[in-house]
């Protein structure tokens, strides 16, 4: 038996941006292509293929993980994590080094991995399984289990194709889960179903990683890493910058979070840019009751998150989500689903207000992620837009705990205790 269940060394996977490549072309265009290359390096007439530039998503990455390890993979956006689990699952090809996986390996990539659109959702639990190496005796021996777990049992004998989101993630990861595969691989798919399925799914994996069995899981919240995982390894920009105890690794990230939330936000790469081919997020702050940019607000005040943008969007909406100091949100705050008290000011221009009236959070550290939308499409998103820390205050008539309380907000309530 191998010492080691997964091992990369020097591994590297780039992609070329900016390249003139045109879509489908006919068999005549291909033929006359064709025939002018070959005339052009008859006459010594070489042509220079326009080259654009090279984006390393992973670079010299060399990990080594043993047999029974549950590992988190921790970083921004375009960290290279879910790059390096498509190689481990060999989805992608690598474009430097090499990765060794000794095991039978799951993959939990993405809504519906590895699931035939046209064959039932019966069909493709036997097909994962084959996939796997398992028997057939082996799947009917978990089979009910993973139907059940899955809750899909009226559409079990339905295409995949005519599942919802929901009912494709929850069909993959009961089958990445009961099947058993040595090695599980997990990319932020708990983040999608309801509340019920994802607590299910915790204590699902919280069952694997407890099972002896290799898991490298992703996520971007922290305090899920932190319950599941023994170790964590903190990407940036394709490389291994922290290699270290789970706790220790987090800690890495939120001060490289910091770190990017008091750079210049235009410069930014690690961006969810879909629709927009400039950065929009100029500035992000949280004012205070007086309307200074403050670092600190207080509980049970009025307090405003500013937005600055280059430019004003047609249709802007504009979504917040407030996190903790483990990147657990506690609250999304979202322009589209409208209230009375909302408005529209054609002076703001590339400005955006939301007042936080009462602010009723706990006192702690607290960060800011923005998305911004133009016509119904994600223009610019940013994780880590801003920071601040709420001190102590009074939120509806009762003094907030100075520190050591658990949760992050404050519910308004009332006591009736015997005299």
């Amino acid at each position: 038996m191998s010492d080691f269940a997964i091992q990369t060394s020097g591994l590297g996977k780039s992609y070329d941006l900016g390249l003139s490549r045109r879509g489908y072309g006919t068999l005549r265009e291909s033929v006359v292509e064709t025939a002018k290359g070959s005339l052009g390096r008859l006459a010594g007439r070489g042509r220079k293929q326009a080259r654009g530039d090279t984006l390393w998503a992973l670079k010299d990455l060399s990990i080594t993980v043993q047999p029974g390890e549950v590992v988190g993979l921790i970083g921004h956006n375009g960290a290279g994590k879910s790059t390096l689990l498509k190689i481990l699952s060999r989805i992608v090809e690598p474009s430097d080094g090499w990765a060794d996986v000794t095991g039978r390996t799951g993959a939990l990539l993405e809504v519906g991995t590895g699931f035939h659109p046209e064959l039932t959702g019966r069909e493709n639990v036997f097909l994962n399984g084959a996939i796997l190496g398992m028997r057939r005796a082996e799947i009917r021996a978990r089979f009910d289990e993973i139907v059940a777990f899955a809750d899909i049992e009226r559409f079990l004998d339905t295409p995949v194709k005519r599942y919802s989101s929901g009912m494709s993630v929850r069909l993959a990861f009961a089958v990445a889960a009961h099947l058993e595969p040595e090695i599980l691989l997990v990319d932020e798919v708990l983040a999608v179903g309801d509340a019920a399925f994802q607590r299910k799914s915790l204590g699902k994996m919280n069952e694997v990683a407890k099972a002896g069995r290799t898991v490298i899981f992703v996520s971007h919240n922290l305090a899920i890493l932190q319950a599941l995982c023994d170790r964590g390894i903190l990407l940036e920009r394709g490389q291994v910058v922290a290699d270290a105890p789970v706790t220790e690794a987090i800690d890495s990230y939120l001060r490289t979070l910091e770190q990017a939330a008091d750079q210049d936000l235009l410069e930014r790469t690690d961006r969810d840019s879909r629709g927009y081919d400039e950065s929009l997020i100029r500035r992000v702050e949280i004012h205070d009751l007086e309307g200074g940019h403050a670092d600190a607000v207080v509980a049970g005040r009025t307090a405003t998150v500013v937005i600055e943008t280059t430019a004003a969007l047609p249709m802007t909406e504009c979504r917040l989500t407030i996190l903790n100091s483990l990147g657990h949100p506690v609250a999304t705050l979202d322009s589209e689903v409208s209230a009375p008290v909302d408005s529209r000011d054609p002076e703001l221009g590339p400005r955006i207000e939301c007042e936080l009236e009462g602010l009723p959070l706990l006192p702690g550290r607290y960060r800011i992620d923005v998305v911004l939308k133009g016509k119904r499409q994600i223009q610019d998103g940013l994780q880590a837009a801003a920071f601040f820390d709420v001190e102590p205050g009074v939120v509806r008539d009762r003094p907030t705990p100075i520190s050591g309380s658990d949760g992050d907000i404050v519910l308004a309530h009332r006591w009736r205790l015997p005299a």
